[in-house]
């Protein structure tokens, strides 16, 4: 349970709080459980606090320090975290429903789990995190740092990812259905098995992804560039790649029924085996790729 003392200091404001903090640097705040809702945090101390299960929903707490607090459980919704300190923090299973953590701190944070949909991440840092199995549906995440970051499983259906940096992320069967990811960097990504059907990766890096079994069914992927990719058994029906870069892409086994491949280059992609039926093929680019076998999958007249 809450320590009485730690919650009646914090509750007497921020000046009192960091004066009690500094007389009793030895002490690990204990706010656990702690009813903290609707009232003003900001610019509060309380790195390595204990506020499992605290409730901080409504809380204002711009700019306040949670760097390697405990806030397993702890509810957050619609709470205020602009340009906070939460590098460390614990927060599995923590709800952060319609949260904004703009312009955030959240190097090395574990939000395995954690209720972030609708919450505002945009401009925030999320290097290194885990962040598997987590509930970003309708999240905006815009021009987030996002590097070596861990979302397999995560749900990011119709998420806002636009611009964002995910360069070397894992996103193992990540559901992103509807997705945006408009000049998203996703570099050397993990996505197997991922699910990106109906999603806007127009003008996304995906050089050198992997990308196995990937659903990308009516996918925009027009102006993308994924060069080098690992497309092996990837669905591609109906997807956009005008004017894609797919040079040297490995689209083995990949189904590309009815997909846009208008002004695309495949030079020095492995086609074998792929499904290219009824597929667009208008002004692309071919040199030096393999095609597959005509008797088994007959290449589109007109290509």
């Amino acid at each position: 349970m809450v320590k009485v003392e730690h919650l009646r200091q914090l509750k007497q404001g921020s000046d009192r709080w960091i004066e009690w903090r500094n007389n009793h640097s030895q002490i690990t705040p204990d706010l656990r459980g702690a009813n903290l809702s609707k009232i003003s945090l900001e610019n509060v101390d309380l790195a390595t606090a204990n506020l499992y299960r605290a409730n901080l929903g409504n809380t204002d707490l711009t700019s306040a320090n949670l760097s390697s607090a405990n806030l397993q459980q702890a509810e957050l919704i619609n709470a205020n975290l602009l340009q906070a300190n939460l590098s460390n923090a614990d927060l599995r299973e923590a709800y952060l429903i319609d949260v904004d953590l703009s312009e955030a701190n959240l190097i090395g944070a574990d939000l395995r789990e954690a209720n972030c949909c609708g919450a505002n991440f945009s401009y925030s840092n999320l290097i290194g995190t885990s962040m598997r199995k987590i509930k970003l549906r309708r999240a905006n995440l815009t021009c987030a740092k996002l590097n070596r970051t861990n979302l397999s499983e995560a749900d990011l259906v119709e998420a806002n990812i636009n611009q964002a940096d995910l360069t070397d992320a894992n996103l193992y069967e990540a559901e992103l259905i509807g997705a945006f990811l408009y000049q998203t960097n996703l570099d050397r990504v993990k996505a197997i098995e991922a699910h990106l059907s109906r999603s806007y990766l127009s003008y996304a890096n995906l050089n050198q992804a992997t990308l196995i079994n990937t659903d990308f069914r009516w996918a925009n992927l027009s102006y993308a560039s994924l060069t080098g990719a690992n497309l092996t058994k990837a669905d591609l029906r109906g997807a956009n790649l005008r004017e894609a870069d797919l040079k040297g892409a490995n689209l083995q086994s990949a189904n590309l029924r009815g997909a846009n491949l208008t002004k695309a280059d495949l030079r020095g992609a492995n086609l074998r085996e792929a499904n290219l039926e009824a597929a667009i093929f208008n002004k692309t680019m071919l040199q030096g790729s393999i095609m597959p076998d005509s008797d088994t999958n007959p290449f589109p007249i007109g290509y």
